[in-house]
């Protein structure tokens, strides 16, 4: 949900992020109460069928407002790890899971290419509105696959238009789901919950 990067012009040490800005600004923006009611986070949850156990990790977690419904419901047994690359994020993550008392949450600090998970045994990979923040999106799946069980599920809800001035951050469900095949993944299930051309596509190995 939060910048979720991009790094070009190496030689000349410049670096950018896509959609870029600071950690406070994020959470002001993502905590919103309109913006966290239209989420339909329970209704994602039913159809990720999770249960007691699982192993998820909520990708560009934001301010966490999927990764704690999520850890309830994988409860107990289960973990979610919640990823972020923005370390005023993971703080304001981890700091939220102390003072909901919610114990089978660990943040992890994501690189800008790998998420950087401390595991490779992943039921659920969880991205909401992230993969388009991401400057390499093919890679950054490719390397993502790698932490996921050969059961186990890529889930992908993205918006379906931008603006014109926001090229930089268009691509089309047509596109991930030919990233999604060069890991050896294809749409399993499709979910019509949310208006506006935003999509919500279960990818599963072959």
């Amino acid at each position: 949900m939060a910048a979720f990067l991009g790094t070009i012009g190496a030689a000349g040490g410049i670096a950018w992020q896509l959609g870029s800005r600071p950690a406070e600004r994020w959470i002001e923006t993502l905590d919103r109460r309109e913006r966290v009611k239209g989420l339909q986070i329970d209704e994602v949850i039913a159809r990720l069928r999770l249960k007691p156990g699982d192993i998820l990790t909520d990708i560009g977690a934001g301010t966490g407002v999927f990764s704690l419904p999520f850890a309830r419901a994988v409860a107990p047994g289960g973990k979610v790890y919640a990823v972020e690359v923005d370390q005023g994020l993971v703080d304001h993550i981890a700091e939220k899971v102390a003072v909901e008392g919610v114990s089978n949450v660990e943040t992890v600090l994501g690189e800008f290419t790998d998420p950087n998970l401390p595991t490779r045994d992943i039921d659920v990979a969880f991205f909401h509105n992230v993969l388009h923040h991401v400057k390499d999106r093919a890679g950054y799946l490719k390397n993502l696959a790698r932490y996921v069980k050969p059961e186990g599920r890529i889930a992908i809800i993205e918006r379906g238009h931008t603006r014109p001035d926001e090229h930089e951050l268009h691509m089309s469900q047509e596109q991930v789901t030919a990233w999604m095949a060069d890991v050896g993944f294809q749409p399993s299930e499709e979910y019509y919950l949310f208006e506006g051309g935003k999509w919500f596509v279960v990818y599963s190995r072959r």
